[in-house]
């Protein structure tokens, strides 16, 4: 892994409603941008704002269908994603 995609990874986990985003998926699995954000109480477009982040950091993924978009946790993330969701 290079040092750009390091701190990208780590700069993602560096914000409380980015953990609280990836404990809630960790829970649930999948879940649109307004389950996540009423789970979280945050408005939806911030947290649709802090899941492009995540997106950015191949932490989730997400997949589009109709006019909602759906997130789960990426299948293979980065080592140092992988052990921080763990630890979550």
């Amino acid at each position: 892994m290079n040092e750009y995609k390091l701190e990208r990874s780590l700069k993602a986990f560096a914000n409380r409603r980015r953990v609280a985003i990836i404990q809630y998926l960790k829970r649930n699995t999948e879940a649109s941008v307004g389950e996540i954000a009423g789970a979280i109480r945050l408005s939806v477009k911030a947290t649709s704002k802090h899941l492009g982040v995540l997106s950015a950091a191949e932490i989730v993924t997400r997949d589009q269908r109709s006019l909602q978009m759906f997130y789960r946790i990426a299948r293979d993330p980065n080592v140092i994603s992988k052990s921080i969701i763990h630890l979550l």
